[in-house]
């Protein structure tokens, strides 16, 4: 395939894909419905494995080098009649390169001009590439809990660690002076290398107290002055409604009362009830589910989602006093569900040990050698730990060197047969495997 066109110079030095600057891409920009099929980045072809997403003025693609790097793309539509996808690319190019540093906002490693044989020019994006979204995790919670079952949200540890994660980028984002103004489930990704949960998308975003973008904010997650400056905006009236670093805290409060109720409350925070009493709302739901979680944690997520959710954004908690609430001094274990959704570059094997086998020492080196033999099959293993007592006892740890291997290792690995007996692998937490914890996870 033929490229064309020349490439910018990357916009900060890469952070974690080596070597890589402006690529120059195939066909795309041209119809939509077309996917570019390579990139071109300092003379070496990088393939689009996937679209990501599509929105109305961007593409995501998934990109993998033939040294097995991988990142993300994000492609801004070329329209002749148009300056809102330049807009956009210049925008979040901004604003991404102004925050980069921070281990819960999404790293950006260049940006470049693609330059299309047919003469169609695209600005992109190139991006770490993130695992899981918010808004997957919850229709899978909610998939998990259809077969008979109660409908459930997710576990303490995984609503905490989210909203830990969350607060931290927001504190470092509104100290810089920006508003992320887009705060909804689908732009919280985990990083399984990095283990946390990191902000993307900054489209929306802008300096505070120099608003540039009339409509802010998803439809569910925008805060009632958001809504008012919306509908001045769409009557064309010029106005100031005092929109602040508080719309993204008032979205955090509803993307965190889905995670903990697992159900999806835009109608309920549209609805005149919600309007009039938010807080008695909350209350509810919180009492609905409180046979399922310990009443503490309970009381101090709901005073913590509360102070989020106040109408008047001059009194809603700002983010470094929310990460002050005694939600976060609570240690909370995973649930074994947590481990199978989040990825990392730990995988953990059930159901393969019987306690004879670990007390017979000639047995069990066996078993740690056929196991490391089984488990390089899908990629480079680090350590492979199986503990002969509890916690853990008769459980395979096995350490990759990348959640790419594992997760190719979960996936090739997950209902196999050994001894007839079936494999449940998950992933486990790396930074607990590595100081030696292991977690008695709750089922």
């Amino acid at each position: 395939m033929a490229h064309c066109g020349s490439s910018d110079p990357p916009a900060k030095p890469p952070a974690l894909v080596p070597a890589l600057a402006g690529p120059q891409g195939p066909q795309a920009g041209v119809d939509q419905s077309m996917k570019p099929v390579l990139f071109e980045i300092f003379g070496e072809l990088w393939t689009v494995q996937a679209r990501l997403g599509q929105g109305v003025s961007a593409s995501v693609y998934r990109v993998s080098s033939g040294r097995a790097a991988t990142a993300a793309v994000k492609e801004f539509q070329a329209d002749p009649q148009s300056q809102a996808g330049d807009y956009g690319y210049q925008k979040e190019r901004a604003v991404l390169e102004d925050i980069q540093g921070h281990k819960n906002i999404v790293t950006l490693y260049g940006v470049f001009t693609n330059h299309s044989c047919l003469g169609v020019s695209t600005r992109c994006l190139l991006l770490e590439l993130l695992d899981v979204s918010v808004s997957e995790l919850l229709v899978r919670r909610n998939l998990g809990t259809q077969a008979g079952r109660p409908q459930q949200g997710h576990s303490m540890w995984l609503v905490q660690h989210c909203a830990r994660d969350i607060l931290e980028a927001l504190a470092f984002l509104h100290k810089e002076g920006y508003v992320h103004a887009d705060l909804k489930p689908r732009n919280i990704l985990w990083s399984a290398d990095d283990e946390c949960f990191k902000l993307i998308d900054f489209g929306l975003s802008f300096k505070q107290g120099n608003q540039d973008v009339k409509y802010i904010q998803t439809d569910g997650y925008r805060a009632p002055e958001a809504e008012l400056q919306n509908s001045l905006a769409q009557a064309g009236v010029e106005g100031d409604s005092g929109c602040t670093a508080a719309v993204d805290l008032w979205s955090l409060g509803v993307i965190l009362l889905e995670m903990f109720s697992g159900i999806k409350l835009k109608e309920t925070v549209r609805s005149q009830e919600w309007k009039e009493n938010s807080a008695a709302i909350v209350d509810h739901i919180f009492t609905s589910n409180s046979l399922v979680y310990p009443a503490i944690p309970v009381y101090h997520l709901r005073d913590l989602i509360k102070s989020m959710l106040v109408n008047s954004p001059k009194q809603r908690c700002t983010a470094e006093a929310a990460l002050l609430s005694p939600f976060f001094s609570i240690p909370f274990a995973p649930h074994i569900e947590d481990l199978v959704l989040l990825p990392s570059p730990v995988l953990r094997l059930l159901n393969l040990i019987d306690d004879s086998h670990l007390h017979n020492e000639e047995e069990y080196e066996d078993i740690l050698e056929d196991m490391k033999e089984e488990c390089q099959k899908y990629g480079s293993v680090v350590s492979l730990l199986i503990p002969k007592e509890n916690p853990g006892k008769g459980q395979v740890f096995v350490e990759y060197a990348n959640s790419s291997d594992s997760k190719e290792a979960q996936r090739l690995l997950t209902g196999r047969t050994f001894d007839g007996k079936f494999v449940v692998a998950t992933f486990y937490p790396l930074s607990a495997y590595k100081r030696g914890y292991l977690y008695q996870t709750v089922q």
